[in-house]
């Protein structure tokens, strides 16, 4: 199934590039790709989105634990017909974005961030948020685009 292989892919294209940050950026806490612009650097952040929830590990595992359940109940039970293919890969990339963090969460108690975008002046992230933030931004697009999704599907009670 696709969508599993987008979750995979997710996955390990933000645990690899973490490994390769605290090996190789860690040690330098910073990186100049193009100065003052874009940098990578090593942060380790115990928050969620821009900090928020900052130490509040438990809870932040158990929420992203019932998000990514409620969406892979979602991913199972929405028909993977052509109209809701693009639903279904935005559930992918969130998931996998999640689950990328998540696994940050229980191994090391923190997030590894990295993407510093400097010139901007923007949260430092890393690739899990990215397939997050895409993933929702697609699921929005998909569903304003599907105006008759949310009418042809039954999707029961979450039990």
């Amino acid at each position: 199934m696709i969508y599993i292989a987008i979750i995979l892919f997710a996955i390990f294209l933000d645990q690899y590039s973490k490994y390769l940050v605290v090996a190789h950026i860690k040690p330098i806490d910073t990186l100049p790709l193009i100065p003052d612009v874009f940098h990578l650097t090593y942060v380790e952040n115990t928050g969620a989105a821009f900090s928020l929830f900052t130490n509040m590990q438990i809870f932040l595992i158990i929420l992203t634990l019932i998000f990514i359940g409620v969406l892979i109940y979602f991913l199972i039970k929405i028909p993977d017909i052509k109209e809701n293919r693009v639903i279904n890969v935005s559930l992918a990339f969130i998931i996998g974005g999640a689950a990328g963090n998540l696994l940050d969460r229980l191994r090391l108690d923190f997030v590894v961030d990295f993407l510093d975008f400097r010139m901007i002046k923007f949260a430092i992230f890393n690739f899990a948020d990215v397939f997050v933030v895409c993933g929702s931004i697609i699921l929005v697009l998909a569903l304003f685009n599907n105006k008759n999704f949310l009418e042809n599907n039954d999707f029961g009670t979450l039990e």
